[in-house]
């Protein structure tokens, strides 16, 4: 397939009004080529399969299926990229989990959703040249062997892979954070603080919960309240008899706790 080929575009959504407004968001974009509109989870599998769009712009609350049951109704040849475009911010980490391209929360300023699609593109084009359909495919197909009913609370989750990204809500937005790039994890009552690239966010979850979402194998508890990220550990330092510091690449400096100090015997 031709890698500057226009984007093949379905917009999926229940409202009508919302429709006619991304409409006419792509309508100034010469790259971009729509190709139909759906307005229910059944239409939008229906275009999916006859159109082969390559860039689905799709709601997540919707009449018969929404936005997440239609992708696990499809098969993995048939799933294009997706960027989610929906009022509800609750549905962003499950998004992220089956590799959207991006989640726009309404209501969105134009700039913000140019930017989207812009990324879109490149990637699209990018998969055309090396062949990245291969990896969506093999998202979705695990994906569809997960339940697609809205997402469980922390008491009901079941066992799935670790994060490898964090929706974040900030101020009107939402940051996407690779768990790579995070340091350490702070307690804030019923949320914590990821600090990451010299900033720090604050996000609506459990330091139990988010435990459970990171690979334990390289994000280690080391205190009630703290967990680091092992690549980003500098060094380990004695104060005392009892006493163990873990120090950052940042140069921060965190307390391990006497329970903790176990999993660093391992690293002396």
């Amino acid at each position: 397939m031709n890698a500057t080929a226009s984007i093949r575009t379905l917009i999926v959504d229940d409202e009508p009004l919302a429709r006619e407004g991304l409409r006419l968001l792509l309508a100034t974009d010469p790259d971009v080529r729509v190709v139909g509109e759906a307005g229910n989870g059944p239409e939008a599998i229906r275009l999916i399969r006859e159109q082969r769009p390559d860039l689905v712009l799709l709601d997540v609350q919707m009449p018969e299926f929404n936005g997440f049951e239609v992708l696990a109704r499809l098969t993995p040849g048939e799933v294009p990229a997706v960027i989610f475009v929906t009022a509800y911010d609750s549905y962003a980490l499950r998004a992220f989990d089956i590799h959207a391209l991006d989640y726009l929360l309404k209501p969105f300023r134009d700039d913000r959703f140019q930017d989207a699609v812009g990324r879109a593109k490149a990637q699209i084009r990018m998969a055309r040249m090396s062949d990245l359909s291969q990896r969506l495919m093999s998202v979705i197909s695990t994906y569809g062997e997960r339940d697609v009913t809205p997402p469980p609370t922390p008491a009901a989750a079941s066992p799935e892979p670790w994060a490898h990204r964090l929706a974040i809500r900030d101020t009107g937005r939402v940051v996407f954070l690779e768990v790579d790039e995070i340091e350490y994890i702070e307690a804030a009552d019923y949320y914590v603080q990821i600090h990451a690239g010299g900033k720090a966010y604050l996000h609506r979850e459990t330091m139990q919960h988010l435990e459970t979402r990171l690979d334990p194998e390289r994000f280690m508890r080391i205190h009630r309240s703290a967990i680091v990220n092992a690549r980003r550990i500098r060094e380990l330092r004695s104060e005392g008899r009892r006493d163990l510091i873990v120090v950052l690449t940042s140069g921060v400096e965190l307390r391990v706790a006497r329970s903790h100090r176990e999993k660093f015997q391992h690293l002396a």
